[in-house]
């Protein structure tokens, strides 16, 4: 009956708050727009703290004493209406559950089915060695990283690509907190930026960021480069002009919005291009100054958070360069919290914070890294541990087999690496020795007025004797940050009290009942218990402090010889420690989290358990009491804090990087006219004219075009003459002889201003062309006829899932000559051909240099076995009958090196592209795996490869730039049709070509959605009503006149 009364007391404080929407309160916060919201806030006391069968009383109890008057029907109204809630949150906990057990069968039977594919190459003494290399305790800090990397690789000139896309950034004034975008990681990678500049063997670093023209935020946003520092503080380096670190912002997304995070995701693709454009002419450009010619690649391409790690893994397959990630904070991390807290379903979530896309994001940004930075182990183990794609036990396992040189099955895991961020010592330290010095926390007679900081003065009126040893805890208050924990601990401890002051340091407030719930009940314990314990003249806990306050509060602990404490009950970092370890404060800290590795490095104090309060009192009486312990501890933090130093951090970080697989674009075909200007005609420049010929006296045997350029002729003779032969109006006999000349040896891609790619996916139900096709591709070179003009500098490629040989017969069909294309994509982007070139006996073989571009952890004797085991799994009735059912078998025509092709006998049955995935990387193995020709095959190619790739692969081989491209494409299409949609090139959909696709077996229930792949409206998409040449001409002309 207590309870019931004590509901029915909730309810009544509901209706006088005029309650009106009780349904939509347990998914939204209990602060709205700076203001308490009080209905939410006793809806959510009794939907998280009832029972749902006193809330079932309380309904009956209500309808029994009912009466005529209305406030009685309304509460039983919202009776039910909580009831519903509760009821709703215990389905969402349930499924929780469910889901996670779930996913923990799913990975067992990964780890299985790898132990069970792997176990039979090893040799028992193999074994041994392998489980005794899993035994062995992590590393500990390398304390000579710096050394070792400043010895060995100062001659180095490294070209270093950082990523950051979202919030604002800028190198001055950087305005932190403007929005929940704008934080800590901006002021990181800004600083990481020049730190790397700085570091010997580093010649240039670019941070690419988001271009921001708006009036909403300050013009500095729109400037396309803004320089962080030069390379000039070394006089004895070469510094050419390009060194140093700039911030590089690319313009994708709506020009005049600035957009949050969230979205962003469709626009990815368009930065991608963009940034592409800009590494590819930097290369050329430091090749020019450091390179002897040849060009510079990337050393590393570093992405930070989800988008950017997205957008690093895209452009680290486009360049064939290694790639590393920092995740900053994760996207199933918090939708593990956000599921727990009950408020909202994971529909709900997905559609606010699009973490759906998010999490496929980190996955491929796994898939893709060589190596993961992370501030701390617990970050490893509990955080990129709920990934698929990421196994802390495989890893291990991975690494030791390959240790030993034993064969790994095309498994790959990324390394993950402990690097702690850099900081800032350069002012702290000075201060190290001012520690023993006048201990006078006031102003005497006659002194300066800037003796004592404001804040000392603001911290000290709170305490009756200042000058006692303080204990600080510096965070905000939150109930997560265990503060009144503390406070108990200090209260009920008599010598502690006698011996030491407590300074609370809980960010600033105003007014506590204008505070978020949870800060308010955290601030309002402390008071209380402040009060319970009369802890009064022993605690301070000011209202404010400025930023550059804190520093001085670390000061006037360490004056006082205090403790600097974190007693959270998990700490992700811990950068506060570093702070105050640098101020020559020793700690005491929570052994959750990051404070471990912390400790491990600095060894300047002690670890507590957050939940054990005599254990934190214990721990403090110690290091205040015993004087020679306070000494050693703060020698070991100043001894260490280069650790945690900017210079420490970039040389662990570039010898990490040293330790990867590096890689970058090799050619095994050499071109001559490389440098050849790609975007001008051939009469644009005298210089397009010195390299043509020169181009023609190579690759043509030194035969000349009018027997000129054998003799001894002048060459700027040479040059008129082909100049005029050149600017007579209608002449092609110039363009048609370059191309006759070397058409056997180089494909004529490079000489291109624009590319016509057809990628439209139309099969009938067997999975074979329709002949729409046909008349779609005669009509596509009509359109292209109908302007004589740019059909001179128009070349024209087609992209499909059929292998070589089947797209020969679909164009010897429609008598279309295979050399009519600049080049055919074959495969889902497994295979490029250049028709005219690479031909032996006359037939076409791959471009052998775009094979070893895509043939990252491409591994496909683990992918055979992985797929037949997984494909021909039985669910559903046929499991529970037993009866054997071969779900897929393997199209041999369709398979090539680097693309697995199986026939999918029941559609029906067939498992969803992101099911795959997940099976796929749970199993360490990466890969590109999609459903094409009506849903009629799967095919597998490796992980950057793909047919949208492919088109990036042309720019970075060939120069033709990605802008410059059309692709045409149906309404539908294979489940790759919406990676072929966005990005910086054209698009042309025709309607009504395509009947039938393969997308509904790209995406399961609960994923990501195509609005967050495809953006809603953009000019660079265009759509067709028809395939007549005219019309598709009409098309190509209107989107030729949209820029990106």
């Amino acid at each position: 009956m207590a309870v019931n009364e004590w509901i029915n007391g909730y309810l009544e404080a509901i209706l006088d708050s005029k309650s009106s929407n009780i349904e939509d309160s347990s998914g939204v916060n209990l602060r709205e727009r700076g203001h308490f919201n009080p209905t939410k806030y006793f809806v959510e006391e009794v939907v998280t703290g009832v029972d749902e069968t006193d809330l079932h009383r309380t309904w009956i109890k209500v309808v029994a004493t009912r009466n005529t008057r209305e406030r009685s029907s309304r509460l039983e109204n919202m009776c039910w209406r909580i009831w519903h809630l509760t009821r709703k949150k215990k389905q969402l906990e349930w499924e929780d559950l469910q889901r996670i057990a779930k996913r923990r069968l799913e990975r067992e039977q990964g780890r299985s089915d790898v132990r069970e594919d792997m176990s039979e190459d090893l040799s028992e003494g193999e074994k041994v060695d392998i489980l005794g290399d899993l035994e062995s305790p992590p590393k500990t800090y390398q304390h000579t990283a710096s050394d070792i990397w400043a010895e060995d690789k100062k001659e180095k000139k490294l070209y270093i690509i950082l990523i950051s896309l979202h919030g604002l950034v800028r190198g001055e004034n950087m305005e932190l907190g403007r929005d929940s975008d704008t934080g800590g990681q901006i002021k990181y990678v800004v600083e990481l930026a020049r730190a790397l500049a700085r570091t010997p063997g580093v010649y240039r670093v670019d941070l690419f960021t988001r271009q921001v023209s708006s009036p909403e935020v300050d013009w500095s946003y729109g400037e396309p480069t803004e320089m962080l520092t030069t390379n000039s503080e070394d006089a004895d380096d070469d510094v050419g002009e390009s060194s140093g670190a700039y911030i590089i912002r690319i313009p994708f997304g709506p020009r005049d919005k600035y957009l949050r995070k969230e979205l962003l995701w469709p626009h990815i693709q368009e930065f991608v291009d963009g940034a592409l454009a800009h590494i590819l002419n930097m290369s050329t450009v430091l090749g020019e100054q450091i390179g002897g010619g040849h060009p510079i690649w990337p050393y590393v391409i570093h992405g930070h958070y989800a988008d950017a790690g997205d957008s690093a893994a895209i452009l680290s397959g486009a360049l064939n360069v290694p790639m590393v990630l920092t995740g900053h904070s994760l996207g199933r991390n918090k939708l593990e919290q956000l599921l727990k807290q009950g408020r909202q379903s994971k529909e709900d979530i997905n559609s606010t914070y699009k973490i759906m896309k998010r999490i496929e994001a980190e996955e491929l940004s796994l898939d893709a890294a060589e190596l993961v930075i992370t501030s701390t182990r617990q970050e490893i183990d509990e955080q990129w541990g709920l990934y698929d794609g990421f196994d802390v036990k495989l890893e291990k396992v991975l690494r030791a087999r390959a240790r030993h040189g034993v064969n790994c099955h095309g498994r790959f895991m990324p390394r993950m690496a402990v690097i702690p961020p850099g900081m800032d010592f350069s002012n702290v330290i000075q201060e190290a020795n001012e520690a023993d010095g006048d201990l006078s926390l006031t102003n005497t007679e006659g002194s300066s007025p800037k003796a004592v900081p404001a804040i000392w003065s603001e911290v000290m009126q709170f305490l009756t004797n200042p000058h006692k040893p303080m204990i600080l805890a510096l965070s905000r208050p939150d109930p997560k940050k265990n503060i009144t924990t503390l406070l108990k601990a200090f209260g009920e401890c008599h010598p502690l009290r006698e011996l030491a002051n407590l300074t609370l340091i809980m960010g600033n407030r105003d007014d506590i009942d204008e505070m978020s719930a949870g800060n308010a009940s955290v601030l309002t314990t402390v008071l209380k218990l402040v009060d319970k314990y009369d802890l009064y003249g022993q605690v301070a806990f000011p209202k404010h402090h400025k930023q550059n306050d804190v520093p001085e509060i670390y000061r006037l602990a360490a004056k006082t010889k205090g403790v600097f404490i974190n007693p959270a009950l998990v700490e992700p970092f811990g950068l506060t420690l570093i702070e105050a370890a640098a101020h020559g404060l020793p700690m005491v800290a929570t052994k959750n989290g990051g404070p471990v590795d912390i400790h491990r490095a600095l060894n300047n104090g002690l670890l507590i358990d957050p939940h054990d309060q005599q254990g934190i009192a214990n721990a403090l009486l110690k290091l205040v009491s015993e004087k020679n312990l306070w000494h050693e501890c703060q020698k070991n933090g100043w001894k260490n804090i280069h650790l945690f130093s900017w210079p420490e951090h970039c040389c662990t970080y570039l010898t990490r990087v040293a330790s990867c697989r590096m890689r970058h674009p090799m050619w095994k075909t050499d071109t001559p006219a490389d440098e050849m200007p790609r975007e001008e005609s051939l009469n644009d420049s005298l210089r397009d004219v010195q390299d043509t010929s020169l181009f023609l006296s190579i690759d043509a045997d030194r035969s000349s075009i009018n027997e000129s350029l054998d003799g001894g002729a002048d060459i700027q003779d040479q040059v008129k003459r082909l100049m005029s032969k050149m600017k007579k109006p209608g002449s092609t006999e110039i363009v048609g002889e370059i191309n006759n000349n070397a058409s056997n040896k180089y494909p004529n891609l490079r000489k291109r201003q624009r590319l016509i790619i057809i990628a439209v996916d139309c099969y009938d139900n067997n999975g074979d062309p329709e002949k729409t096709m046909i008349s779609m591709i005669q009509e596509t070179f009509k359109a292209i006829k109908l302007d004589a003009q740019m059909e001179k500098v128009t070349g024209v490629a087609i992209s499909t899932a059929m292998p070589l040989s089947e797209l020969m017969d679909l164009l010897k069909s429609g008598k279309i000559k295979a050399n009519e294309f600049d080049a055919m994509v074959c495969g889902s982007g497994s295979e490029v051909y250049y028709p005219g070139t690479y031909e032996e006996g006359g037939e076409l073989y791959p471009d052998p240099d775009y094979a070893t571009h895509v043939e990252y952890r491409w591994g496909s004797d683990g992918l055979k076995k992985t797929i037949c085991k997984l494909m021909n799994t039985v669910e559903g009735e046929d499991a529970k009958s037993g009866k054997p059912s071969k779900q897929i078998e393997e199209d041999v025509k369709s398979s090539n090196s680097h693309c697995l092709s199986y026939l999918i006998k029941n559609v029906k049955t067939a498992k969803k592209v992101d099911d795959l995935r997940q099976k796929f990387r749970m199993r360490g193995l990466r890969c590109h795996v999609m459903y094409c020709r009506n849903s009629t095959r799967m095919q597998v190619i490796p992980l950057l490869a793909s047919r949208a790739q492919a088109l990036r692969y042309f720019f970075v081989r060939w120069r033709l730039n990605v802008a410059n491209m059309y692709v045409v494409l149906g309404e539908t299409g294979d489940t790759d049709y919406e990676e072929m949609i966005s990005g910086t090139h054209k698009t042309v959909i025709i309607k009504g070509v395509v009947k039938k696709g393969s997308e509904e077996l790209l995406r399961s229930s609960g994923s990501y959605l195509k609005e967050d792949i495809v953006p809603g409206e953009s000019p660079l998409i265009v759509y067709v009503n028809g395939t007549t040449a005219e019309e598709m001409a009409n098309a190509l002309k209107k989107v030729s006149k949209c820029d990106a």
